[in-house]
């Protein structure tokens, strides 16, 4: 269930980081992206002129944390440009870095779609460009560009199958080695 302090803190971060504008500027930027992105293989140039009619865009400085772990998130985050780093809490409390991102990934598609507390800490480790979709925004989508909003959810679909599959292939390798 989403406590309020915990929703107001996740979108304040962003209230933080230079905002950009609307995605529309950095349709070009974005479309850069199709052939180097797992996101955007099927995408072609109207549908990423669309998809950033419905983006805002953000800036971070290196060091500036995007998303923390255990606020509420309603958007996923597309990277444009830069590189962020993925950190989880261990039981200890301490920050374990997971793994990096680059330009073309996304980050938070779980939270967006569930409303349920981010998994983990996103920390920009480069000058990062980043895109914001919100649910909100997703469902305007679906009803407005319904061919566009198919494309988004079978994207994302798959991409979140795929890392349950590779997190469910790592639990049997240490499960199987005692």
């Amino acid at each position: 269930m989403m406590d309020n302090a915990n929703a107001g803190r996740g979108r304040e971060l962003l209230a933080v980081l230079e905002d950009l504008g609307g995605g529309g500027a950095f349709a070009d930027q974005i479309f850069s992206l199709v052939g180097r992105s797992q996101f955007f293989a099927e995408f072609n140039r109207d549908d990423v002129n669309l998809l950033g009619g419905y983006m805002r865009v953000y800036h971070a400085e290196p060091g500036q944390t995007i998303i923390r772990e255990g606020d509420i998130g309603d958007y996923m985050l597309l990277v444009i440009r830069g590189e962020v780093d993925i950190y989880k809490q261990n039981l200890m409390g301490e920050k374990q870095l997971m793994t990096s991102v680059i330009q073309g990934m996304t980050l938070g598609e779980m939270s967006m779609i569930d409303g349920e507390p981010r998994f983990a800490t996103c920390v920009a480790l480069k000058e990062t460009t980043f895109g914001v979709l919100t649910r909100d925004d997703m469902v305007k989508i679906i009803l407005e560009k319904p061919s566009l909003g198919s494309k988004i959810l079978i994207k994302l679909v798959t991409m979140l199958s795929q890392r349950l599959r590779h997190t469910s292939a790592t639990l049997l390798q240490y499960m199987s080695n005692p």
